[in-house]
């Protein structure tokens, strides 16, 4: 029973490791060798925890999209404020965590999903299947938005919910290209529009 939590421990060190160096660099400019010696575990262990870097790649979003939906669902169900306001603060919260300098708090969906999902299937797989629930997460307060009345009624969850989050998505990336927050000050502004805010 030792030897298994021990493993576990590890096998999320690496995972840890990675995401914050994979993060900063992407998937495919960082070496497995980068990631064991950041991590402090030897190169032929590597295996023993995933089969290949690929699978390890599916792993590392699995881990990511863990945490994330657990971030997620905490900002989304904070007690004592309307969907509307919940809405606003996760995108809030957004703008900071993808304009600060730190690759620690960066969104793995913004770093890797052009470049993974030319190289793997699998890795592809995971990005829509999670992306999907974000989506479908952010439709659920929509709706609850509506029901409370801090939202129009005429809204479409589903539509709104998915359109906000690709306006971030994209929002996200052109920050990137222009190393400032305008871009997701831009989208704060679009989605406030676009939920009659």
């Amino acid at each position: 029973m030792e030897a298994k939590v021990a493993t576990q421990d590890v096998r999320s060190h690496i995972l840890d490791t990675a995401q914050v160096i994979i993060s900063g660099k992407g998937f495919s400019a960082v070496g497995l060798n980068q990631i064991l010696r950041a991590a402090g575990v030897p190169k032929g262990s590597f295996y023993h925890y995933f089969g290949s870097k690929e699978a390890f790649g599916e792993e590392l979003l699995k881990s990511y999209f863990a945490d994330y939906q657990e971030t997620l669902n905490t900002v989304l169900s904070r007690p004592g404020l309307t969907g509307a306001e919940r809405l606003i603060r996760y995108w809030e919260t957004w703008l900071e965590t993808q304009s600060a300098c730190d690759p620690k708090g960066k969104c793995l969906t913004v770093k890797l999903a052009a470049e993974v999902s030319d190289l793997s299937e699998a890795m592809r797989a995971v990005l829509a299947r999670e992306t999907s629930r974000v989506v479908a997460r952010l439709a659920q307060t929509v709706s609850e938005g509506m029901a409370d009345g801090s939202l129009p009624t005429s809204l479409n969850a589903t539509v709104t919910a998915s359109t906000l989050y690709q306006l971030w998505l994209g929002a996200s990336l052109r920050s990137k290209i222009t190393r400032d927050r305008e871009p997701m000050e831009c989208a704060l502004a679009a989605t406030k529009e676009m939920l009659g805010l």
